[in-house]
């Protein structure tokens, strides 16, 4: 019963550390097509990968900050990077593996931060916050720092399929799913809903009013 229970954890931590890759992947890309130093794409790549979770922690009072207790994020995001400087001119061939790790980044990274608020005995409302901040605002604070408009705020399905991940969560809650089960589901169906949103070019509607 025991490895029944440590089981999901388990595959949690591997898939955030899927999405910690494909985050310091981005950043580092990002940052070397703007002409960045060794350091300076490993900062990206850092602000990139937990960013978010940083946040996420600091607004919920967490200390110390889940990067400082195992350093095996920092490690990761690192050799990842350095890597990734060293085959720069290969990097055409990972795009659309990179698609794929970055939809389940996202999904790991919303479970993890709305799982964590959960904890904390916050209202859904802000556990529904806290898994989108904990999935997007390293990519955009990457995006303000390389000098780009976020990509999250340009009709991006990544706010939507996050929300749409937790509202299922508590939706199966109330009829009494148990929480393991619910976290794949809510895995399931972030990672399904970002993947559509490529598959079929989904974009968010832009509001004007007709003069």
């Amino acid at each position: 019963m025991a490895h029944v229970l440590i089981f999901p954890d388990i595959l949690l931590y591997l898939l955030d550390m899927v999405g910690v890759i494909a985050c310091a992947i981005a950043g580092t890309l990002l940052a070397q097509h703007k002409g960045f130093d060794i350091s300076g794409c490993i900062l990206v790549a850092m602000v990139n990968a937990i960013g978010g979770g940083t946040l996420r922690d600091m607004a919920l009072d967490r200390h110390p900050l889940f990067w400082m207790t195992d350093l095996n994020y920092v490690i990761v995001i690192t050799v990842t990077s350095l890597i990734l400087q060293i085959f720069f001119h290969l990097y055409h061939k990972i795009d659309n593996a990179l698609k794929l790790f970055d939809a389940i980044g996202l999904a790991a990274f919303s479970v993890i931060g709305f799982k964590i608020a959960l904890t904390q005995d916050m209202a859904p409302l802000i556990a529904v916050m806290m898994g989108v901040w904990t999935a997007i605002l390293g990519g955009l604070l990457r995006d303000i720092i390389c000098n780009e408009i976020p990509l999250v705020l340009q009709r991006e399905i990544y706010i939507t399929a996050s929300v749409a991940g937790s509202v299922t969560y508590l939706v199966l809650q109330y009829f009494g799913v148990s929480a393991g089960v619910n976290e794949f589901i809510m895995l399931f169906v972030i990672f399904f809903v970002r993947m559509l949103a490529l598959r079929f070019d989904w974009h968010l509607p832009s509001i004007r009013l007709v003069a």
